[in-house]
């Protein structure tokens, strides 16, 4: 599904960019991977939520056992669960005026789309107070996190800061920005999923029998 959807976007942002056809009956802008509330976007969100109720049932299973990670397992839940807010209400989006001021006037370079700044910090806090815990996991959980991490980093930040310089040189309405945008959402797109995956196969080689329910 991700796959398409990114096959999607190119098609559409070829069609607008190398053939002048812009909506093409409005499917161009629905399928575009760097648009709000369309159908990548809802994908997305679903793909974050996903995580995030994984998360969750991991937590209540590791409390019950009284595991000494329970609040990291927590912490990641919540994480999951706010990134799926962002992503439907694009809130980071929203910091970039605020942390250009603070950057001052002037060429902004990789940093033109600022909200990167707080993410790179927020990042590399996240991976240190993670890592002890990293090394705690099993080794096909710690590589399939990791390379989870490393997919989804390199998408959201990564060429977040290539196609921020691109932007503010060349501007966003061209082809070749559309590309960087693209390939950044799908590397995003990719990493949960790896991720969501590794949280599956975790649970199954840790839990023989994992039952969701609801008390009356």
């Amino acid at each position: 599904m991700a796959a398409l959807l990114a096959l999607a976007s190119v098609a559409g942002q070829v069609s607008k960019y190398v053939f002048g056809h812009d909506q093409v009956y409005g499917l161009v802008p629905l399928f575009y991977v760097d648009d709000e509330q369309n159908i990548p976007a809802l994908f997305s969100v679903l793909l974050l939520a996903g995580a995030a109720f994984l998360l969750t049932i991991l937590t209540v299973l590791k409390r019950q056992q009284r595991d000494r990670d329970t609040i990291r397992w927590a912490i990641l839940a919540a994480g999951f669960l706010v990134m799926a807010v962002d992503e439907a209400c694009s809130l980071h989006e929203r910091l970039i005026p605020f942390f250009r001021r603070l950057l001052g006037k002037g060429t902004l370079g990789i940093f033109y789309f600022a909200w990167v700044v707080p993410g790179i910090a927020v990042v590399g806090l996240v991976g240190l107070v993670y890592l002890r815990f990293l090394f705690r996991l099993p080794p096909r959980a710690r590589l399939t996190f990791v390379v989870a991490a490393a997919l989804f980093v390199s998408g959201a930040l990564g060429l977040e800061l290539i196609g921020g310089r691109y932007a503010e040189v060349h501007g966003s309405q061209n082809l070749t920005y559309s590309m960087l945008a693209t390939i950044e959402e799908s590397l995003e797109m990719a990493g949960v999923i790896v991720f969501i995956y590794a949280l599956l196969d975790y649970m199954a080689d840790s839990y023989d029998d994992i039952r969701v329910g609801f008390d009356r």
